[in-house]
């Protein structure tokens, strides 16, 4: 059995040497034909020069070094694109998720014969208004999406290589991994943990609303639908109340004051029809990105150099 183990930095300086001594011993445990992938992803302290200094001990030690930042999720991507390995556990470096896992979800797999065994959260780390917004951000994607992304659910999971392949044949340019993952199909078992928390997250309030539109824009014509819907209620809702003016005015005599319904409508539907816009816009940009189809991510360099001639 050989072993990938893949993970990526950003601002991970000072989790590199731990992480990698907890990750070596565990892989050990497992078997000694391992491979650690680490895939610096634009990362702007020293977390490329320490993984360098590790590689020059280690053999095992293979690092991808991307041309800038691309974010977390195409950095995995292509992390999991350069995995050799029957199977590949992917884990972040920061240590907020346990390096010693491997060996638990390696006996799950094992019992369940799985093709994926992924780690969901206990309970949500964080203040109360991160668990507020986790839980609202899975209650929208949610009743967005065809297939359900499991609540809580953590970066960290253990899978086969045949799962592998299939996942990385994904080629969205605008990338939303925990839809990716779940749409992937094969027999996928969570297993909960407690992940630990190490301060101030990287995703910002701004990023996690993206995420939640990048999700929803990218798997679901549900806000299309929708829009058809608000627009079909407002025309009935505006044909009843001009009915309803008229009777008022042919049989009751009841004169119109008018400037305070129509201030009111014509902001109404202004903005009405600006959302509507802005959320088609959101589609049409997404085929626009989706048929330039450049690379996701851009290698600057691997170590150590492959052979000459080789596709790795």
């Amino acid at each position: 059995m050989r072993l990938s183990v893949v993970t990526t930095l950003y601002k991970s300086e000072r989790y590199i040497e731990e992480f990698h001594r907890r990750m070596t011993a565990a892989a050990s445990e497992l078997t000694d034909d391992y491979e650690i992938v680490m895939v610096d992803d634009g990362s702007p302290d020293q977390s490329l020069e320490t993984a360098l200094r590790l590689a020059r001990r280690d053999r095992r030690l293979r690092i991808v070094e991307l041309s800038r930042n691309f974010g977390h999720h195409k950095a995995i991507m292509t992390g999991l694109a350069h995995a050799t390995g029957d199977l590949v556990f992917l884990i972040d470096s920061d240590l907020e998720e346990d390096p010693a896992w491997l060996s638990m979800f390696h006996a799950t797999m094992r019992s369940e014969a799985a093709d994926v065994i992924y780690g969901v959260q206990a309970r949500r780390q964080g203040s109360l208004g991160d668990r507020l917004t986790g839980a609202l951000y899975y209650a929208t994607i949610n009743s967005m999406l065809e297939f359900p992304i499991p609540r809580n659910v953590m970066t960290v999971r253990l899978m086969t290589a045949r799962y592998v392949s299939q996942l990385v044949r994904h080629r969205d340019r605008e990338i939303c991994l925990a839809a990716l993952w779940v749409m992937t199909g094969f027999r996928q078992i969570p297993v909960s943990v407690t992940k630990v928390s190490r301060g101030t997250s990287t995703y910002s309030f701004r990023k996690r609303v993206s995420v939640v539109v990048n999700a929803v824009t990218s798997f679901s014509n549900r806000p299309l639908v929708y829009i058809f819907y608000m627009g079909a209620a407002i025309m009935v809702t505006a044909t009843l109340a001009a009915a309803i003016l008229a009777w008022l005015v042919l049989f009751h005599g009841y004169g119109v004051a008018g400037w305070p319904s129509l201030v009111i409508s014509v902001w109404f539907l202004g903005g009405t029809t600006i959302f509507c816009l802005g959320v088609i816009g959101m589609y049409l940009s997404k085929i626009f990105i989706e048929t330039k189809d450049r690379p996701y991510t851009v290698v600057r360099a691997r170590y150590p150099d492959p052979p000459a001639g080789s596709d790795d």
